[in-house]
């Protein structure tokens, strides 16, 4: 029973079925997620460990990124039940169409540019190999 409701309770936030709806398109670095989503590196970071916690997430390291994708071969039983549940009502909300094209253009980036860069204000956008708008520094990982 505790893993069913850890389940929910992670799906039952908005910010991880974001990135749970997501990550159904493939394993992500948690700089790509961060820049889709808009947020802080120490944000993005909270809501992955509450998703591998709940089971639903694994994450793996190749070389300095943290790439994350949905759990294969969970230690949570009901993981597969309440991803199932995602899968598909989602996505047309408007919400996650934005973000999947959001994340269009954030893949097309490099990881050793796109990891390096601070994280975007709302109005930058990105286009073609790089960000628009943004000073170049360096930026922790999620």
């Amino acid at each position: 029973m505790r893993d069913f409701e850890a389940a929910l309770k992670a799906v039952g936030d908005p910010t991880r079925t974001r990135i749970l709806k997501l990550l159904e398109l493939g394993d992500l670095c948690g700089c790509q997620v961060q820049a889709v989503l808009g947020l802080a590196a120490s944000t993005v970071s909270k809501h992955l460990a509450i998703l591998r916690a709940a089971g639903l997430v694994d994450d793996r390291r190749e070389g300095k990124w943290i790439h994350y994708g949905l759990a294969a071969a969970s230690r949570n039983r009901h993981a597969s039940g309440v991803l199932a549940l995602l899968h598909g009502p989602l996505d047309r909300e408007p919400r996650i169409v934005a973000d999947r094209q959001r994340l269009k253009q954030v893949v097309r980036v490099p990881l050793t540019e796109l990891c390096n860069l601070p994280p975007d204000p709302p109005s930058v956008r990105l286009s073609g190999s790089g960000r628009t708008g943004a000073r170049r520094g360096r930026r922790p990982h999620a």
